[in-house]
């Protein structure tokens, strides 16, 4: 059985930074491609960023150039870098594993922008 754990949220001043990890149990870490999603109170949810298996990875427009998503296939675990957060980075940050036709989430974690 897959399960994601995903630590490293919290509370930070605009500007501030954080990094996100996201850990797979259970399965072979390097089959999935991972992301990042997030739900704002009020909003749907979107996904933040994605990282293939190579390597490849893509990010949705407003945290390009801010937050960088990593993997690290030997430790089964993928990051969020977040750089020069603003309020409205404040969300609920999940991590998703995805292997067509299946798809997994972690619990997520509560990342807070504020003064």
């Amino acid at each position: 059985q897959v399960s994601l754990v995903e630590s490293g949220g919290g509370a930070v001043q605009p500007g501030g930074s954080l990094r996100l990890s996201c850990t797979l149990f259970g399965g072979r870490f390097g089959i999935y491609t991972m992301a990042w999603y997030r739900q704002a109170p009020g909003k749907q949810r979107e996904s933040v960023a994605t990282i293939e298996p190579e390597g490849r990875s893509n990010y949705t427009e407003s945290v390009k150039g801010r937050f960088t998503i990593s993997r690290d296939d030997l430790k089964s675990t993928v990051y969020l870098e977040m750089n020069s957060l603003d309020r409205e980075d404040t969300a609920v940050y999940c991590c998703n594993a995805k292997f067509w036709p299946v798809s997994y989430w972690g619990q997520g974690t509560q990342v807070t922008v504020s003064s």
